[in-house]
């Protein structure tokens, strides 16, 4: 157990994006379960529980009280200590290049100019929180009838899990995914009916508006904009890969194994479909290698290109992610100041800590969700941290840049 350990699912689109960062990393990496044996399966999940009980377990550089363990991934070079978050991990695989600790030579997944850093953070975390929203909703509805998910976990977990217990697995966690949906912000219309049976039906909830066709719109608008980018250049923030290129590859690429989505995808963005393709195929690292001399002596910069291939990608996220995040924020403060202490998946299991608002014209209900609180603290921290002059530029495209300043 020499090698960096990743414990994830390819089910998972963290477990994706952290993949894609560790081989752009040059960082030799085993995932487990998948790819180990029983016994150190059974150890490293162990460790990995003890590890969390003896406070092992951090999001670098510092943990929060509104930060939660998430099921999968997690990342460990000793088996001892682990790491959570995918965003923070880039973070710290950047730092581990700057302190010249690693074999690193790529550019670093955070472009130093300030504009762009801004605007890379900013897709990384749409991507990450809205964009889950979409992919798990193309997996359990779109792919509803198509999707072999449980069965692929539990392949996945074959060498973890009891002899005979893969079929119940894989049940278990196909029901349970479905279940999830609303609070994943997908809420079915009322009385629609998909050909799979009960328990795997996407749920609608009583007096609760519909947010299909948020998702479903919202989807294809975030492709479109894909597609008018890749048209101008090959990665999001112009020729080099980075954070946001990991984070949008991390959530779509999920639906590659989901057929009716992959399928729709493909025809709905051709584009999208082979960078995807690419990128599971390690060309970003290839990419990056053919013009190493030049990334290693200049840093990429926000020009009226790169501005113009940005902006359709940039109205989508204010519209969804921006919007959505400031309004689960505001009702945070209010519950927060009520004396509400039970937030997250818990409070919508119990109905508590839920909230109305409006997406892209049309109403929703969700619940208020912590860690979500900390990813808007962070970007809004991040645009008052800029210099004045450079928070003109970004006002000069970036629409609805106010709710950063709430």
């Amino acid at each position: 157990m020499t090698d960096t350990i990743l414990w994830g699912s390819e089910l998972s689109p963290y477990t994706l994006k952290i993949q894609a960062l560790l081989e752009y990393a040059k960082v030799p990496y085993r995932l487990l379960p998948a790819n180990g044996k029983r016994i150190e399966n059974l150890q490293i999940q162990a460790r990995l529980e003890l590890a969390k009980h003896k406070g092992n377990v951090s999001r670098f550089p510092v943990m929060s009280d509104l930060d939660e363990y998430p099921l999968v991934p997690y990342l460990t070079e000793d088996c001892r200590h682990f790491q959570f978050d995918s965003t923070a991990i880039a973070h710290w695989l950047d730092s581990k290049r700057e302190r010249g600790t690693s074999n690193n030579v790529n550019s670093g997944f955070f472009p130093k100019h300030p504009t762009l850093h801004f605007l890379a953070t900013l897709i990384d975390d749409a991507m990450d929180e809205f964009g889950l929203y979409m992919v798990h909703h193309m997996r359990w509805v779109t792919s509803a009838t198509t999707n072999n998910a449980g069965a692929r976990l539990a392949r996945e977990f074959k060498h973890i899990l009891p002899t005979g217990a893969r079929w119940l697995v894989a049940k278990q966690f196909s029901e349970r995914q479905a279940y999830r949906l609303p609070y994943l912000f997908s809420v079915a219309p009322e009385g629609s009916r998909w050909r799979v049976k009960e328990s795997l039906q996407p749920p609608s909830i009583d007096y609760w508006p519909e947010t299909h066709n948020i998702l479903d719109n919202a989807w294809g608008m975030y492709l479109s904009a894909m597609e008018s980018l890749l048209a101008k250049q090959p990665y999001a923030m112009g020729n080099q890969f980075t954070i946001a290129d990991a984070s949008i590859y991390g959530q779509l690429s999920m639906n590659l194994k989901d057929p009716s989505a992959a399928g729709l995808l493909k025809r709905t963005a051709p584009l999208t479909f082979d960078w995807l393709c690419a990128i599971r195929d390690g060309q970003h690292v290839l990419d990056n290698a053919v013009g190493c001399e030049t990334t290693m002596t200049s840093e990429i910069s926000l020009s009226p290109e790169t501005i113009a291939a940005l902006k359709p990608l940039l109205d989508i996220i204010m519209q969804t992610y921006s919007s959505l995040m400031a309004q689960n924020s505001s009702a945070y403060d209010s519950y927060e100041k009520g004396g509400q202490t039970v937030f997250n998946e818990k409070a919508f299991d119990q109905r508590k800590a839920l909230y109305d608002g409006e997406l892209m014209g049309h109403p929703f209900r969700s619940v208020v969700k912590t860690f979500q609180v900390r990813v808007w603290q962070d970007i809004c921290n991040t645009w008052g941290a800029l210099k004045t002059e450079d928070r003109d530029v970004l006002k000069l495209f970036v629409t609805d840049w106010e709710l950063f300043e709430r």
